[in-house]
């Protein structure tokens, strides 16, 4: 089993390594370009998602959606994946994950915008969409779009379930002494009271925990902020001059160089909010919405609140708390989240359980759908009771195990996802190109009909 270990985490290493990074961030910044920085669009962008627009053609509303993959992509890789980038990294990786998401919000559009483009409808009028439909009617590579789906259903068992089910048990487990069994139990119910039934059940959840949660650790972190409040400049310097000069050990930081700050940071930041991975425009193909590029604008905030915003609080919280306590272990990853939200009395503690609660929580929802959509693709609609069934028992698994391997095997196949749908992307990049000219560049975004 060690041997075992150690060889997926030999190959999780490979895959995401320099050359998925270099793949994923080039993608970023070429579509940014080609498609004339979208980014620019983003305050339209969040306005259209809370937008109703009942008289479009689609399963779920637009915000709907977008809280459905938001509550995939914010979990708790922008707690504790945050901190592994600054454990490893230093303070300048925090930089190197909020440009890869400033970047990354022109991938989410385009994924969004063929999500809606490529997507199929149902004889029963249910919509259907993702790289995999991509991939099939626009290039007319059936079997890539087969891998694609192969690896998603296999990934939402490991990033999108048993590892965030563990994050749970243990949390529960070493706060408060509940048996991993227990908290195991209450979750399967849990879930299935949602995933059963189907897309509009996890999207009326989501819709309502997504905005709670978000708003709850945005302001938890502020607070925590404004107690660290004396060491706010010192952070900011430190961060931007970390991202792009070494710096020494000292001042609670081992000594990091300009490489090492640029990997952690971006890898952590790809990570986190998944643009390029494929994930999110499974989703974003049932929305009700009248054009491509409309969805495509509303896709596009996910990564802007996941990274930009979230991700960004959570770096200068742990940033500003080194600094504030330098007796603080910063090289501990995932346990420098539990130290640096420790030091503050009361608030601290609480904002930090609530988070992993309901990142986690809403991560294993998320990524049911994910998972069940590439199964049908795979086997048709009969097998998707026999899926979340399997789902649902996971995560009682992941509650219970421990599960580096399959932290190994989930993040190799995450990256396996995102090979798939990039080829896509790039390839139909010239389709984004058009449809964005017609609806964006045109003028039509002012329009009624829009």
């Amino acid at each position: 089993m060690e041997r075992f270990e150690e060889l997926t985490a030999q190959i999780s290493s490979a895959l995401w390594g320099w050359p998925m990074i270099i793949l994923l961030l080039g993608t970023h910044l070429f579509l940014t370009i080609r498609l004339r920085f979208p980014q620019a669009k983003i305050f339209t962008a969040i306005r259209l998602s809370v937008t109703k627009d009942d008289n479009a053609s689609g399963d779920v509303s637009q915000f709907g959606a977008l809280a459905t993959s938001l509550a995939a992509t914010i979990g708790t890789g922008n707690i504790v994946g945050v901190a592994t980038a600054v454990a490893f990294g230093g303070p300048g990786a925090v930089l190197w994950c909020w440009l890869t998401g400033v970047f990354g919000i022109a991938t989410k559009y385009a994924e969004g915008l063929l999500a809606i483009k490529y997507r199929v409808q149902t004889e029963n009028g249910e919509m259907l969409g993702g790289p995999m439909y991509a991939l099939e009617r626009g290039l007319k590579m059936k079997w890539l779009a087969v891998l694609f789906c192969v690896f998603t259903a296999i990934a939402a068992f490991g990033i999108g379930n048993t590892v965030q089910a563990n994050s749970i048990s243990m949390l529960l487990n070493e706060s408060w002494g509940i048996s991993t069994y227990v908290t195991g139990g209450i979750l399967c119910l849990l879930l299935a009271l949602v995933i059963l039934f189907g897309l509009k059940g996890i999207s009326k959840v989501c819709s309502t925990l997504v905005p709670f949660m978000a708003a709850f650790y945005i302001v938890g972190c502020i607070i925590i902020l404004w107690l660290n409040a004396a060491y706010l400049k010192d952070t900011v310097v430190l961060i931007f001059n970390s991202a792009f000069t070494p710096q020494a050990a000292g001042g609670g930081f081992m000594g990091t160089t300009v490489m090492m700050a640029a990997r952690f940071g971006i890898a952590r930041g790809l990570f986190s909010n998944e643009s390029g991975l494929g994930s999110a425009p499974i989703v974003a193909a049932a929305a009700r919405t009248r054009n491509p590029v409309r969805q495509a604008l509303v896709s596009s905030t996910g990564t802007f609140w996941d990274t930009v915003v979230i991700c960004a609080l959570t770096g200068l919280v742990l940033v500003s708390s080194i600094i504030a306590y330098p007796e603080i272990d910063h090289t501990q990853g995932g346990a420098l989240t539990k130290m640096a939200f420790g030091k503050i009395p009361y608030v601290g503690p609480a904002i930090l359980s609530v988070g992993i609660l309901t990142f986690a929580f809403s991560t294993i929802l998320g990524w049911s759908y994910y998972g069940e959509k590439a199964m049908e693709y795979l086997g048709g609609k009969k097998w998707i009771i026999y899926y979340r069934i399997a789902y649902i028992a996971a995560a009682f698994v992941g509650s219970v195990m421990n599960l580096t391997v399959v932290w190994n095997i989930a993040d190799s196949m995450n990256a396996l996802m995102a090979i798939p749908n990039l080829i896509a992307l790039l390839l139909l990049s010239g389709v984004a190109v058009r449809e964005t000219r017609k609806y964006l560049w045109s003028g039509r975004l002012n329009d009624d009909e829009f």
